[in-house]
């Protein structure tokens, strides 16, 4: 629509100053015929909008010009006031800025358009915490950001496993909090690598600046990375009998049905038909031996390992070890 064309040229010419006619013709894939009609009728309407010709030349808001119009629509205000401030964004301290961003937003808005913010903020809240999460200590993520706006390279010491240590010069590429957890995005030897910033146990930043490749892109590594991860994520299936009682609370654990299982994925879960007692038979993905263990341990008679036999002799081992400790004990009154 026309209209929207005309408020489109104002905001390019707000926001970017002076600008030609054939670069905003490019912008808003119009002709520049067409472009010099709507300076003339944004010129009738009272906007102070100019055009020079030749070197030099080209169209302009007069500098004194601030329009209060934002162009949004309705739905574009409601998705934006939806937004609350992330842990993460409060972490790297940009939650005043973002806060006054949106106020801003706000009172650039017509009279007639602000009710809308404490109506989305009356019925949408997003909460991005988890339940019952701790969170980690990043004692270093500001001189990290630090290093990453000015294009420098960092000297970090980083807690590796049992205690050891280890301290290398990187490249940051990137910050990317997952879950609120932060990772680092770095090159160190001619390889991005990926670290997590509460294992970085000192941070300096080193008077050599950095170059990242052109082709590199943060948010497809961390999407491709991510799926690297969820390919070799170590697995350890089991196969068990599960009580009807149970069945119905596979999915829950597993995020899918039993029968979507059966379709999508033989190996994250094989399901049998139910026998004379309303049994299952499944093989479910565990992450180790511990970890099918400790698992169904908890959920008590109401599952029985098949296979493999060390989870079999696992399960039995500990299951007595905690008979004798209640049946050795009196009860605590």
């Amino acid at each position: 629509m026309r209209a929207d064309r005309l408020l489109s040229i104002m905001m390019l010419l707000q926001a970017r100053g002076r600008m030609t006619a054939q670069v905003l013709a490019e912008e808003l894939e119009v002709s520049v015929r067409t472009i010099y009609r709507d300076l003339d009728a944004l010129s009738m309407a009272g906007v102070p909008v100019y055009a020079e010709r030749g070197p030099g030349g080209g169209c302009a808001l007069l500098d004194s010009y601030r329009t209060t119009l934002t162009g949004l629509t309705e739905d574009e205000m409601r998705a934006l006031f939806m937004l609350s401030i992330p842990a993460a964004l409060a972490e790297l301290g940009v939650d005043h800025e973002l806060k006054a961003a949106l106020l801003k937003l706000s009172a650039a808005l017509p009279t007639t358009r602000r009710h809308v913010e404490e109506r989305v903020r009356q019925r949408i809240h997003l909460d991005s915490e988890g339940w019952f999460e701790s969170r980690e200590a990043v004692p270093h993520l500001h001189t990290i950001q630090q290093a990453l706006w000015q294009d420098r390279r960092l000297r970090i010491v980083y807690q590796l496993r049992f205690e050891a240590q280890a301290e290398w010069v990187v490249a940051p590429y990137g910050l990317v909090a997952k879950a609120n957890i932060w990772y680092l995005v770095c090159e160190r030897k001619g390889s991005i690598r990926v670290y997590r910033v509460s294992r970085v146990l000192d941070a300096r930043i080193v008077d050599e600046t950095c170059e990242r490749p052109g082709y590199f892109a943060l948010s497809a590594f961390w999407q491709d990375w991510c799926a690297v991860i969820e390919e070799n994520r170590p697995t350890y299936p089991v196969t068990v009998r599960v009580s009807p009682e149970l069945v119905q609370w596979i999915p829950y654990y597993w995020g899918q049905t039993i029968s979507e299982a059966l379709t999508r994925s033989a190996d994250r879960a094989r399901v049998s038909q139910p026998d004379g007692e309303g049994w299952v038979t499944l093989t479910l993905p565990f992450e180790s031996l511990e970890d099918a263990r400790d698992r169904i341990l908890g959920w008590g008679r109401a599952i029985e390992v098949l296979a493999p036999v060390a989870l079999r002799c696992s399960v039995l081992d500990h299951a007595e070890q905690i008979v004798r400790l209640y049946s050795d004990r009196s009860p605590v009154e």
